[in-house]
């Protein structure tokens, strides 16, 4: 589920922040600004969030202030080196993993997707690397798993669309009290997918007897299931993941200009181009923008913005990367998601009931789905949080693959139980954070959120 934050994503449980890239090696000095996290200042300098903690003495929540000076590890002959090289062309380069490595931040690192690793490397779908082995690393040039993650779009375009179309509408009358949060779990859906269905603003505010259009799908875990989960996201992200021309107009998102846009910056944000971005909105020769406006964007997946809050570039980039990768991914069906969640859940002694609703709010159980935020999965976790969970569960967890993404929203409920006070005060730092629900309460939305899962935990109990 998109949310918007109340306080600074560096300090959220599991929902703000960008993948990190492979570890480099120099170091610059950075001033933390306002809505920095360690991820996304990872990202921005090509390292990875672990080389910053270290380089830093952070604990293990990796949590930082305004105004604080980061020491930042990078590379410092960027573009030099085999890597560089090697990466420019379809051949294939050899990589040895680190400390802190997972195959999305070396897949980011070289230009290439976690499907051509995994595929090189004979690896399993939990996609499994340890320190010292060495990886074949495939080039992006012409490489048909690259071009796929690039372009956001299942390697079977044919079945994809196909399930696509099953997905159906059903009309909702919104009553008293009445939330699009809380219509979504009803319905199985997701709170994106009813703000596209029915043209809503970035509020997503409906009125007492407003008739809605609510998106579900009407074929989980069938077709879906092998056609890389295509259709799923489509209800999560409101976008398709068909490379036809009727797809065009359904791969544009909305970008609410921040002070520093470019027209040029929002373009790589969003794997679009200046042109594409300049022509959708008449901009004209000059390109102007300005604060506060919305662009439509062609070709992106994921907005920078939901309800109030507004995301920073390095977000937005991450989480449309995330969004590809995920789409040119052979992603589990709901009902085989829901499979996983209860083992998983039961495996690690945590209600799987719990586990269930969580997942049902945050995703409506779609594996493909990634947050503004760029909560990413089934259990919307960010990276940072990933890393947390990580270090809980003992290995590493990738977040792009379904069981560890699983893994990693399980651990976290069962640490914030072991944390928390009562159970409304754990499903609540699940969604603020631990440490401002235990400092500041339950916002008004956060006490929403409680009150959805524990509902939905009736359902699965």
């Amino acid at each position: 589920m998109e949310r918007t934050p109340h306080v600074a994503p560096a300090e959220r449980s599991p929902h703000v922040g960008p993948v990190e890239r492979a570890p480099q090696r120099s170091t610059v000095v950075y001033t933390v600004r306002s809505g920095d996290t360690v991820s996304g200042i990872a990202a921005r300098y090509d390292t990875t969030v672990r080389a910053i903690i270290d380089a830093n003495d952070l604990d293990s929540r990796a949590l930082i202030r305004i105004g604080q000076t980061l020491r930042i590890p990078s590379d410092n002959g960027s573009g030099s080196g085999s890597s560089s090289s090697s990466s420019s062309n379809s051949s294939a380069s050899s990589y040895k993993v680190r400390s802190g490595d997972t195959v999305s931040g070396i897949a980011a690192g070289y230009d290439t997707t976690v499907r051509a690793i995994i595929d090189a490397n004979d690896l399993d779908s939990r996609a499994l690397i340890r320190i010292g082995q060495t990886l074949r690393i495939p080039g992006s040039g012409g490489s048909s798993s690259s071009s796929q993650a690039a372009g956001g779009s299942s390697a079977s375009t044919g079945s994809s669309s196909s399930t696509s179309s099953s997905s159906s509408a059903t009309s909702y009358k919104v009553r008293s009290g009445d939330t699009v949060s809380g219509i979504a779990a009803r319905h199985d859906t997701t709170v994106r997918a009813i703000i596209n269905a029915n043209d809503l603003d970035s509020r997503a505010l409906i009125r007492i007897g407003q008739t809605l259009r609510i998106p579900s799908d009407n074929g989980s875990g069938g077709s879906s299931s092998s056609g890389g989960g295509s259709s799923s996201s489509q209800s999560a992200g409101g976008s398709s993941a068909s490379t036809g021309s009727s797809s065009s107009s359904a791969e544009s998102v909305s970008h609410k200009v921040r002070a520093g846009d470019t027209v040029s910056s929002i373009a790589a944000q969003y794997g679009s181009s200046v042109s594409d971005i300049v022509e959708a909105n008449d901009l004209g020769a000059n390109a102007v923008i300005r604060i506060g406006q919305t662009l439509r964007v062609p070709g992106g997946l994921v907005s920078n913005e939901f309800l109030h809050y507004t995301y920073s570039g390095d977000v937005t980039a991450a989480a449309n990367t995330n969004k590809r990768q995920l789409l040119s991914a052979n992603l589990p069906g709901r009902d085989q998601m829901r499979s996983i969640i209860r083992q998983t859940a039961q495996e690690m002694g945590v209600d799987p009931a719990l586990a269930l609703a969580i997942a049902h709010q945050e995703s409506g159980f779609n594996p493909a789905a990634v947050s503004p935020a760029n909560a990413v999965g089934v259990m919307q976790v960010i990276p940072s949080s990933g890393q947390w969970a990580s270090q809980l569960v003992g290995y590493e967890l990738n977040l792009l693959d379904p069981q560890d993404n699983v893994t990693a929203g399980v651990a976290i409920l069962r640490q914030l139980d072991r944390m928390a006070e009562n159970p409304s005060e754990a499903i609540g730092g699940y969604y603020q954070g631990l440490g401002s629900v235990q400092s500041n309460g339950l916002y008004d939305d956060t006490r929403r959120y409680v009150a959805n899962v524990q509902t939905l935990m009736t359902r699965y109990s």
